[in-house]
């Protein structure tokens, strides 16, 4: 298989990964299994009687919960593959000539830092601060990937007209990023629930606004972070933190796309219409997560569209910033290249 449709393959498979893994963490699920990397001492979840003999000699204290167990052990069979993949991917990368080094690089140090992370999520009992990395490792591989799809496929043509945005969308990446964090930090600290009222809160929320505490990445040592430590003040800032956050990055959103559609730059418009249409969708998720109480599938949904709508802000910068980035991701490459996708 070619290295464009390998990528293409991996694109998918981070995409289900990203959606299993808010899935599991949505789902109270992230310590269905205690140890890692395999589940009670094997690599699936026991069911045998000698098995489950194991389990309870090696973990007298839990009970084993199968449907959270093999939730997690999914995740963790896709998140392997992809590893395996990526690795292939990486080898091939460097040395394809279209693919600047930096890239696949990059793609090998981040899916070790995966790795790494989703041990500590397990042996760390959900430390916030270790389920938000996992989370944006997981983001940042799948626009790494993108990244390297884009340099594969034809390149974008530049206009100078186009250039006066570019530090608008920059500023609209950061805040997506920034965006994306601190949705992995409510959810990783149990405080999607916080606020059941719009636009901001509900009762006289400023009252109870604690940035100190809420914002404390490395919190005291507990024996499980599940279901959160934090007390409501510090919670409920996080929750309030996400929402204005939500609103500044709709505001500079707008503004990109308002900007993008009064160009000539037919490809711009189309991304302008994408960017669109995922951040309505993604309001809308917002809203409804609100309104229902966190609804399990709407709220992984909202995982999902975040991710996209990440490559979408990322595919319109790459579209600006084209040039100066391929310039500048040029070095050289002692393994030898070649040519074919």
């Amino acid at each position: 298989m070619g290295l464009t449709n390998l990528v293409r393959l991996a694109l998918v498979i981070t995409f289900i990964v990203i959606m299993l893994g808010a899935y599991t963490r949505l789902a109270d699920a992230g310590l269905g299994c205690p140890d890692w990397p395999g589940c009670y001492g094997h690599f699936t979840v026991p069911n045998e009687h000698h098995e489950i003999a194991l389990a309870n000699a090696l973990y007298p204290e839990l009970t084993i919960e199968a449907n959270k167990a093999w939730l997690e052990m999914i995740h963790r069979y896709f998140a392997g593959s992809l590893g395996l993949l990526v690795l292939v991917i990486v080898i091939k990368a460097l040395r394809h000539d279209a693919v600047p080094n930096r890239l696949p690089i990059a793609l090998s140090v981040v899916v070790v830092f995966q790795a790494l992370l989703g041990m500590w999520t397990v042996t760390m009992k959900l430390m916030p601060i270790v389920v938000m990395g996992h989370l944006l490792g997981g983001f940042t591989l799948f626009c790494l990937l993108a990244l390297i799809h884009w340099q594969l496929s034809a390149k974008v043509e530049l206009f100078s007209e186009a250039r006066g945005i570019k530090w608008l969308a920059s500023a609209a990446l950061c805040l997506v990023v920034i965006q994306i964090a601190l949705g992995g930090w409510t959810s990783s600290n149990y405080a999607a629930l916080m606020c059941t009222d719009l636009p901001i809160c509900d009762g006289n929320w400023r009252t109870h606004l604690d940035f100190e505490g809420a914002f404390t990445l490395i919190q005291p040592e507990q024996p499980s972070y599940e279901y959160g430590t934090l007390d409501y003040g510090a919670r409920m800032t996080i929750h309030v933190t996400h929402r204005l956050g939500a609103v500044l990055l709709t505001l500079v959103s707008v503004c990109l796309i308002t900007s993008l559609l009064l160009t000539k730059m037919a490809s711009l418009k189309r991304s302008a219409l994408r960017v669109s249409i995922l951040l309505a969708l993604q309001i809308g998720l917002g809203v409804t997560n609100v309104v229902f109480g966190l609804p399990l599938f709407v709220a992984v949904a909202h995982n999902l569209v975040a991710a996209l709508l990440l490559i979408s802000i990322l595919y319109v910068n790459y579209q600006l910033w084209q040039k100066d980035v391929t310039d500048d991701l040029k070095v050289p490459n002692l393994l030898g290249k070649e040519s074919e996708s």
